[in-house]
């Protein structure tokens, strides 16, 4: 009899286990034998796992639960009327992007703000007159955007540091980007309605840099994520995600949650890093990494090149300069190869540089000028790297930049040697596929 009872409850175990969450919730309320079968919480650890990604019993605030049966319940509550692999495909985008920031960039954390409530979505749509993509939403369940204090004038810069999505910053141009709140969604939005006077878009804004000079608008009725360019005062964007990416799957993603990813994913793989500038960290969009960042090494001289799509600089109507871009160069001398002419070299200062910038293969521009912005940095071995930032812009979307630093060993003052040719390696100065 035992042996029986052994035997049906391994069978019911079983049986639930392989319905699911749902199913199996429903199922515990037909008998008292598949009601105590239901009571084992490893299957809901289990479903928990499966439909919504969790391994502790948490909400998706984060909260404990006293089981995984509670949380599963808690889960399903907040988030029946969405389809469960949109849910977890959204919690692991967040998920991503949190677990970069708890280990490079922890200050950002704190600014995240906990999920919107159906209700507080359902009441700005309402204000809105939009209907927002089901994967913003559920973006905006986990995270309602970053706290932000007076966000039209950011006095403390610390404060202005901490966009979600970065930036960059050359000469009096400085960028960095949050994710907006929903009220902040909604008061930008209203500001910036004169944009679109014929109604016919749908635009709200997601996201605006700090210092208010780069919006990105979400169309609801196409699901499309746009930047807005140079001429945004004549209703100028351009889109940030490829179309196709974003009609391959209609109502299961739209152009909001493929840029998130496709963000975290640059984050993990170390294209974008934290940046520190006179004790002011930031995320920073200049490529770190191969292909569009490269590395160059002359007797010692380390050059790291990568250059920056910058949109609201962009002016698509030209017919000379449509696209503008930011790039960065970084230098130091390593140990490593630091010989000229069979002596070490422990210093040595720029003196000038020359650039080639090409725009579909082909010469645009030649350049041959004393220093950079109006500096002749002084290199020591294994010293701090030295950091600058320009621009350029041209008719091309797909481009390149490469040349060479003249240094002289020593100092200007006092040479140690011949000059010689530091390289700059070709580095791309192109239209990226996704724009952030």
């Amino acid at each position: 009899m035992v042996f029986l009872q052994d035997c049906e409850e391994l069978v019911l175990h079983n049986v639930l286990s392989k319905v699911g969450g749902r199913h199996a919730a429903q199922l515990s309320c037909l008998s008292k034998s598949l009601r105590n079968a239901a009571l084992d919480d490893s299957i809901w650890a289990s479903f928990c796992l499966a439909d919504f990604g969790i391994s502790a019993p948490l909400d998706h605030h984060g909260n404990p639960s006293p089981s995984f049966k509670a949380a599963y319940k808690t889960w399903q509550e907040s988030f029946h009327m969405y389809p469960l692999p949109l849910v977890r495909r959204v919690k692991s985008c967040w998920d991503a992007i949190k677990s970069w920031a708890s280990e490079n960039f922890p200050e950002l954390l704190s600014t995240l703000q906990r999920g919107a409530s159906e209700s507080e979505i359902n009441e700005m749509e309402q204000r809105m007159e939009v209907k927002f993509p089901l994967a913003t939403r559920i973006i905006y369940r986990f995270v309602n955007g970053q706290e932000i204090k007076d966000f039209d004038f950011f006095e403390n810069e610390q404060l202005a540091s901490l966009g979600l999505i970065g930036g960059y910053s050359f000469y009096d141009h400085s960028v960095n980007v949050h994710l907006l709140p929903l009220s902040e969604i909604f008061r930008k939005t209203m500001q910036l309605a004169f944009l679109f006077p014929s109604n016919k878009q749908k635009c709200v804004v997601m996201a605006a840099s700090c210092h208010l000079n780069k919006f990105f608008f979400l169309d609801c009725s196409n699901s499309q994520l746009y930047v807005g360019t140079g001429n945004l005062a004549s209703g100028e964007m351009m889109p940030c995600v490829p179309k196709e990416l974003v009609q391959a799957v209609p109502n299961q993603q739209d152009a909001l949650l493929l840029w998130l990813e496709e963000y975290g994913r640059h984050l993990h793989k170390g294209m974008y890093r934290v940046r520190k500038e006179q004790n002011i960290k930031r995320i920073s969009l200049y490529p770190e990494t191969s292909p569009l960042c490269t590395t160059a090494i002359t007797n010692g001289v380390q050059v790291r090149a990568s250059a920056v799509f910058v949109p609201e600089n962009s002016d698509l109507q030209s017919e000379a300069d449509k696209y503008f871009f930011s790039y960065s160069i970084r230098m130091r001398l390593i140990s490593q190869g630091n010989i000229l002419d069979g002596t070490c070299l422990t210093s040595c200062q720029l003196y000038s540089r020359h650039w080639i910038f090409r725009a579909n293969g082909t010469v645009v521009s030649d350049i041959s000028d004393k220093a950079v912005i109006g500096k002749y940095p002084l290199l020591y071995v294994d010293g701090e790297e030295f950091v600058y930032e320009s621009c350029t812009n041209q008719l091309s979307s797909s481009g390149s930049a490469e040349g060479a630093f003249t240094f002289v060993p020593g100092s200007l003052r006092s040479p140690k040697g011949r000059p010689f040719d530091a390289e700059i390696a070709q580095f791309p100065v192109s239209l990226p596929e996704y724009i952030f």
